[in-house]
């Protein structure tokens, strides 16, 4: 595993600007064969970060969400690492994302949503918690539409991140 432990811990993160910095951090240091767990509620900031991973990387963009495709790869413009980009969102158990057929030991994998999912595709992992405030507004669907129940979502509003190794 190759993030350095200054990145360990739990920071406060005011705006989407310094959660694409800390991505970026962190792609810097990612390697073939680290995987990231992400949780986070929804609109918490999971694929703010991983385009910041992404450009840390030096990947192939635009890194968009992969909740319809499931998982998006993302090879490397600096002849790097790639990412494997997944959303676990829909996936019922790790059977399923063993189906994705993805390439672990040659990329960084990138798994939102992945608590309880994605542990089993390496020996060890990075796991990364974001928490936000409620309180604000913000829009928090796949259309992109203000949804009566996202109305608590705001996504200039600080989040806490927790930077952990697993086990």
């Amino acid at each position: 595993m190759s993030v350095p432990d200054d990145l360990l811990g739990e920071r406060r993160i005011d705006g989407p600007g310094d959660m694409e910095e800390l991505g970026r951090a962190l792609g810097r240091a990612l390697e073939p064969g680290d995987v990231v767990v992400l949780t986070g509620p929804l609109g918490a900031g999971k694929t703010t970060l991983t385009r910041g991973i992404g450009e840390g990387l030096g990947i192939r963009g635009p890194v968009q969400s992969p909740t319809f495709v499931i998982a998006r790869t993302h090879p490397s413009l600096v002849g790097g690492t790639p990412l494997v980009h997944v959303d676990a969102y829909r996936l019922g158990a790790a059977v399923e994302l063993d189906d994705l057929d993805i390439d672990v030991a040659g990329s960084a994998v990138i798994v939102e949503w992945g608590r309880g999912v994605a542990e089993h595709l390496a020996d060890s992992w990075w796991e990364i918690e974001i928490d936000r405030e409620v309180g604000g507004r913000g829009v928090d669907n796949a259309c992109g539409e203000i949804a009566p129940h996202t109305l608590d979502l705001d996504a200039d509003a600080p989040r806490t991140v927790t930077i952990s190794r697993r086990p």
